[in-house]
């Protein structure tokens, strides 16, 4: 992969199991909401909140680990989604993404992809449309 496509961190993401509440926490240290929306590719609750430059996706779910290390992926901002899939197949790291995915977040949507990283952490790689 070459780096000069990687621009920085997107955001960081995290399941909650009550939405209400974590908003609730995030909005008493300081985050405001950016975007609420529905993800129907998987049928849940989405919530991006910013704080400075920082941004947190929460998302509801009922599975969530409801403890420490329980982030389930972190997002890199990236340029030229299509060569960077491609880099990642060809220089064998271990893509969990069948395709690049869009959804229709932001303006014009997203396109994005994962990889599972060497502690089983997901590692998102997203493009801004």
């Amino acid at each position: 992969m070459k780096p000069a496509n990687l621009i920085g961190l997107d955001h960081v993401g995290i399941p909650c199991k009550s939405i209400e509440e974590s908003l609730e926490f995030y909005s008493r240290l300081g985050f405001s909401i950016v975007m609420r929306t529905i993800n129907e590719r998987d049928a849940v609750e989405v919530v991006f909140l910013r704080l400075g430059t920082f941004v947190l996706e929460l998302y509801q779910s009922s599975d969530t680990a409801g403890q420490s290390g329980a982030i389930d992926h972190f997002a890199i901002a990236v340029r030229d989604i299509e060569k960077l899939y491609d880099d990642a197949i060809t220089s064998g790291l271990p893509v969990i993404s069948d395709e690049i995915v869009f959804l229709p977040f932001w303006e014009r949507g997203i396109r994005f992809f994962n990889v599972k990283g060497p502690n089983g952490e997901i590692v998102e790689f997203c493009e801004k449309l």
